[in-house]
Protein backbone atom coordinates (compact mmCIF):
# COMPACT_ATOMS: atom_id res chain seq x y z
CA UNK A 1 0.00 0.00 0.00
CA UNK A 2 1.73 3.35 -1.00
CA UNK A 3 1.61 6.05 1.69
CA UNK A 4 -1.04 8.09 -0.63
CA UNK A 5 -3.64 5.11 -0.36
CA UNK A 6 -2.90 5.39 3.07
CA UNK A 7 -4.58 8.30 3.48
CA UNK A 8 -7.09 7.66 1.99
CA UNK A 9 -10.81 6.53 3.58
CA UNK A 10 -12.85 5.35 0.35
CA UNK A 11 -15.87 3.67 1.73
CA UNK A 12 -15.42 4.37 5.22
CA UNK A 13 -18.12 6.06 7.61
CA UNK A 14 -17.29 9.23 10.02
CA UNK A 15 -19.26 10.37 12.79
CA UNK A 16 -18.19 14.38 13.43
CA UNK A 17 -19.63 15.75 16.73
CA UNK A 18 -19.41 19.36 16.94
CA UNK A 19 -19.67 19.06 13.06
CA UNK A 20 -21.66 21.87 12.03
CA UNK A 21 -19.03 24.26 13.03
CA UNK A 22 -15.19 25.22 13.55
CA UNK A 23 -12.50 22.19 14.11
CA UNK A 24 -15.45 19.92 13.56
CA UNK A 25 -16.43 21.22 9.93
CA UNK A 26 -13.25 21.75 8.90
CA UNK A 27 -12.19 17.74 9.85
CA UNK A 28 -15.94 16.18 8.30
CA UNK A 29 -14.34 18.53 5.10
CA UNK A 30 -10.53 17.03 5.39
CA UNK A 31 -12.25 13.55 5.65
CA UNK A 32 -14.94 13.97 2.84
CA UNK A 33 -11.94 14.99 0.71
CA UNK A 34 -10.15 11.96 1.16
CA UNK A 35 -13.40 9.76 0.32
CA UNK A 36 -15.40 9.60 3.55
CA UNK A 37 -18.81 9.55 3.67
CA UNK A 38 -19.42 12.40 6.72
CA UNK A 39 -22.32 12.19 9.29
CA UNK A 40 -22.16 15.61 11.21
CA UNK A 41 -24.14 15.84 14.30
CA UNK A 42 -24.65 18.61 16.57
CA UNK A 43 -27.09 20.57 18.27
CA UNK A 44 -27.86 23.46 15.87
CA UNK A 45 -29.66 22.01 13.31
CA UNK A 46 -29.72 25.35 10.88
CA UNK A 47 -26.05 25.48 10.91
CA UNK A 48 -25.84 22.09 10.27
CA UNK A 49 -27.78 22.14 7.23
CA UNK A 50 -25.85 24.80 6.03
CA UNK A 51 -22.73 22.77 6.66
CA UNK A 52 -24.26 19.70 4.84
CA UNK A 53 -25.01 22.20 2.09
CA UNK A 54 -21.61 23.30 2.13
CA UNK A 55 -20.30 19.90 2.14
CA UNK A 56 -22.66 18.29 -0.66
CA UNK A 57 -21.81 21.29 -3.13
CA UNK A 58 -17.96 20.19 -3.17
CA UNK A 59 -19.26 16.95 -4.13
CA UNK A 60 -19.16 15.37 -0.91
CA UNK A 61 -21.75 12.53 0.84
CA UNK A 62 -23.02 14.33 3.82
CA UNK A 63 -25.62 14.04 6.35
CA UNK A 64 -26.56 15.71 9.42
CA UNK A 65 -28.22 14.36 13.46
CA UNK A 66 -29.14 16.64 15.24
CA UNK A 67 -27.57 15.42 18.69
CA UNK A 68 -26.90 16.43 22.12
CA UNK A 69 -23.89 14.37 23.16
CA UNK A 70 -24.67 14.97 27.16
CA UNK A 71 -27.63 12.72 25.85
CA UNK A 72 -26.34 8.96 26.21
CA UNK A 73 -29.50 7.66 24.96
CA UNK A 74 -29.53 10.33 22.07
CA UNK A 75 -25.91 9.29 21.43
CA UNK A 76 -26.50 5.75 21.17
CA UNK A 77 -29.29 6.11 18.85
CA UNK A 78 -27.06 7.97 16.95
CA UNK A 79 -23.98 5.55 16.47
CA UNK A 80 -26.26 2.41 16.14
CA UNK A 81 -28.53 4.09 13.26
CA UNK A 82 -25.48 5.11 11.20
CA UNK A 83 -24.00 1.56 11.44
CA UNK A 84 -27.25 0.13 10.59
CA UNK A 85 -28.01 2.77 7.47
CA UNK A 86 -24.03 2.13 6.13
CA UNK A 87 -23.32 -1.44 7.24
CA UNK A 88 -20.19 -0.41 9.75
CA UNK A 89 -18.85 2.94 11.87
CA UNK A 90 -15.33 3.47 11.20
CA UNK A 91 -14.20 6.85 12.36
CA UNK A 92 -15.49 9.02 15.30
CA UNK A 93 -14.11 12.42 15.28
CA UNK A 94 -15.52 13.75 19.21
CA UNK A 95 -15.29 17.85 18.45
CA UNK A 96 -18.22 18.83 20.63
CA UNK A 97 -17.46 21.19 23.19
CA UNK A 98 -18.36 24.45 25.40
CA UNK A 99 -16.27 27.39 27.32
CA UNK A 100 -16.93 28.92 30.43
CA UNK A 101 -14.48 32.16 31.83
CA UNK A 102 -14.36 34.16 35.40
CA UNK A 103 -12.80 33.48 38.43
CA UNK A 104 -13.64 29.72 40.04
CA UNK A 105 -15.42 31.48 43.67
CA UNK A 106 -18.38 33.37 40.94
CA UNK A 107 -18.13 29.93 38.95
CA UNK A 108 -22.03 28.91 39.49
CA UNK A 109 -22.78 24.70 39.92
CA UNK A 110 -24.69 25.24 36.41
CA UNK A 111 -21.68 25.97 35.14
CA UNK A 112 -19.12 23.74 36.14
CA UNK A 113 -21.89 21.40 35.23
CA UNK A 114 -22.12 22.12 31.87
CA UNK A 115 -18.30 22.39 30.93
CA UNK A 116 -18.07 18.74 31.96
CA UNK A 117 -21.43 17.52 31.04
CA UNK A 118 -20.47 17.95 27.27
CA UNK A 119 -16.64 18.30 27.00
CA UNK A 120 -15.89 15.79 29.34
CA UNK A 121 -18.71 13.63 29.97
CA UNK A 122 -20.30 13.73 26.29
CA UNK A 123 -16.78 12.73 24.80
CA UNK A 124 -17.23 9.29 26.76
CA UNK A 125 -20.75 8.73 25.96
CA UNK A 126 -19.61 9.23 21.92
CA UNK A 127 -16.76 7.16 22.30
CA UNK A 128 -18.18 4.47 24.25
CA UNK A 129 -20.99 4.28 21.79
CA UNK A 130 -19.00 4.33 18.52
CA UNK A 131 -16.87 1.49 20.07
CA UNK A 132 -19.81 -0.79 20.66
CA UNK A 133 -20.51 -0.52 17.06
CA UNK A 134 -16.88 -0.35 15.50
CA UNK A 135 -16.52 -3.51 17.59
CA UNK A 136 -19.01 -5.50 15.89
CA UNK A 137 -17.07 -4.91 12.37
CA UNK A 138 -13.28 -5.61 13.30
CA UNK A 139 -12.35 -1.78 14.89
CA UNK A 140 -12.07 1.61 13.97
CA UNK A 141 -10.82 5.09 14.50
CA UNK A 142 -11.38 7.57 17.23
CA UNK A 143 -9.97 10.80 17.42
CA UNK A 144 -11.06 12.92 20.26
CA UNK A 145 -10.50 16.99 20.45
CA UNK A 146 -8.79 18.02 23.64
CA UNK A 147 -6.85 21.04 24.31
CA UNK A 148 -3.46 22.23 25.54
CA UNK A 149 -5.65 23.73 27.96
CA UNK A 150 -5.83 19.86 29.41
CA UNK A 151 -2.15 20.44 29.77
CA UNK A 152 -1.36 23.58 31.24
CA UNK A 153 -3.28 26.40 33.20
CA UNK A 154 -3.55 29.46 30.76
CA UNK A 155 -3.23 33.37 31.33
CA UNK A 156 -4.92 36.18 31.72
CA UNK A 157 -7.96 34.46 31.21
CA UNK A 158 -9.49 32.29 33.78
CA UNK A 159 -11.20 28.89 33.30
CA UNK A 160 -10.70 25.52 35.46
CA UNK A 161 -13.73 24.03 34.52
CA UNK A 162 -12.76 24.06 30.97
CA UNK A 163 -8.95 23.10 31.93
CA UNK A 164 -10.02 19.96 33.71
CA UNK A 165 -13.02 18.79 31.51
CA UNK A 166 -10.04 18.84 28.88
CA UNK A 167 -7.56 16.99 30.77
CA UNK A 168 -10.08 14.46 31.22
CA UNK A 169 -10.29 14.54 28.04
CA UNK A 170 -6.87 13.28 27.44
CA UNK A 171 -6.83 10.60 30.01
CA UNK A 172 -9.99 8.98 28.88
CA UNK A 173 -8.23 8.91 25.63
CA UNK A 174 -5.12 7.38 26.55
CA UNK A 175 -7.22 4.91 28.56
CA UNK A 176 -9.44 3.92 26.22
CA UNK A 177 -6.67 3.17 23.69
CA UNK A 178 -5.07 0.97 26.35
CA UNK A 179 -8.38 -0.84 26.65
CA UNK A 180 -9.24 -1.48 22.72
CA UNK A 181 -5.62 -1.78 21.34
CA UNK A 182 -5.96 -5.49 20.81
CA UNK A 183 -9.22 -5.27 19.54
CA UNK A 184 -8.58 -3.20 16.42
CA UNK A 185 -10.04 0.21 17.84
CA UNK A 186 -7.21 3.29 18.13
CA UNK A 187 -8.06 6.28 20.20
CA UNK A 188 -5.61 9.48 19.97
CA UNK A 189 -6.27 12.66 20.31
CA UNK A 190 -5.29 16.45 18.91
CA UNK A 191 -4.60 18.56 21.63
CA UNK A 192 -5.22 22.33 19.85
CA UNK A 193 -3.67 25.62 21.13
CA UNK A 194 -5.62 28.82 20.33
CA UNK A 195 -7.31 28.51 16.92
CA UNK A 196 -9.95 31.16 15.17
CA UNK A 197 -13.30 29.46 16.01
CA UNK A 198 -16.55 30.80 17.38
CA UNK A 199 -15.28 29.31 20.92
CA UNK A 200 -12.25 31.71 20.88
CA UNK A 201 -13.61 34.57 18.88
CA UNK A 202 -14.78 36.30 21.98
CA UNK A 203 -10.72 36.29 23.54
CA UNK A 204 -9.10 37.12 20.19
CA UNK A 205 -11.47 40.09 20.37
CA UNK A 206 -10.51 40.84 23.69
CA UNK A 207 -7.62 43.64 24.16
CA UNK A 208 -6.86 42.39 27.36
CA UNK A 209 -6.54 38.26 26.78
CA UNK A 210 -5.03 38.18 23.00
CA UNK A 211 -1.68 40.38 23.38
CA UNK A 212 -0.80 37.39 25.77
CA UNK A 213 -2.16 34.62 23.67
CA UNK A 214 -0.03 36.13 20.69
CA UNK A 215 2.97 36.93 22.60
CA UNK A 216 3.09 33.40 24.55
CA UNK A 217 2.77 31.68 20.88
CA UNK A 218 6.14 31.30 18.96
CA UNK A 219 4.26 31.54 15.77
CA UNK A 220 2.92 34.65 16.86
CA UNK A 221 -0.18 33.87 15.35
CA UNK A 222 -3.66 31.68 16.90
CA UNK A 223 -4.39 28.41 14.29
CA UNK A 224 -7.05 27.53 11.67
CA UNK A 225 -9.16 25.05 11.90
CA UNK A 226 -8.21 23.14 8.83
CA UNK A 227 -4.48 22.71 10.47
CA UNK A 228 -5.76 21.49 13.31
CA UNK A 229 -8.27 19.08 10.40
CA UNK A 230 -5.17 17.68 8.69
CA UNK A 231 -3.86 16.12 12.28
CA UNK A 232 -7.17 14.52 12.90
CA UNK A 233 -7.50 13.38 9.28
CA UNK A 234 -3.89 11.82 9.43
CA UNK A 235 -4.97 10.16 13.30
CA UNK A 236 -7.95 8.94 11.26
CA UNK A 237 -6.34 7.60 8.58
CA UNK A 238 -4.22 4.18 8.15
CA UNK A 239 -1.16 6.38 8.03
CA UNK A 240 -1.34 6.08 11.72
CA UNK A 241 -2.07 2.54 12.10
CA UNK A 242 0.66 2.26 14.85
CA UNK A 243 -0.22 5.39 17.11
CA UNK A 244 -3.07 4.95 19.56
CA UNK A 245 -3.07 6.56 23.01
CA UNK A 246 -1.28 9.57 21.81
CA UNK A 247 -2.17 13.46 22.53
CA UNK A 248 -0.81 15.40 19.67
CA UNK A 249 -0.04 19.02 20.29
CA UNK A 250 -1.15 21.57 17.38
CA UNK A 251 -0.11 24.88 18.99
CA UNK A 252 2.28 26.98 17.31
CA UNK A 253 5.01 26.26 20.02
CA UNK A 254 2.49 27.61 22.57
CA UNK A 255 3.73 24.76 25.17
CA UNK A 256 7.21 24.45 23.98
CA UNK A 257 8.11 27.41 26.39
Amino acid sequence: MSYLDRLRLDGRTAVITGGSQGIGLASARALAEFGARVVLAANNPERGADAVALLRGEGHEAEFSNVDVTDAAAVGNLMQGVAERYGRLDILVSSAGVACHGDSTALTDAEWHRVIDVNLTGAFWVAREAARQMLKTGGGSIVNVGSISGMIANIPQNQAAYNASKAGVHLVTQSLASEFATRGIRVNAVAPGYVETELTRGGIENPSWFPTWREMTPMGRVGQPDEIASVIHFLASDAASYMTGAVVVVDGGYTAR
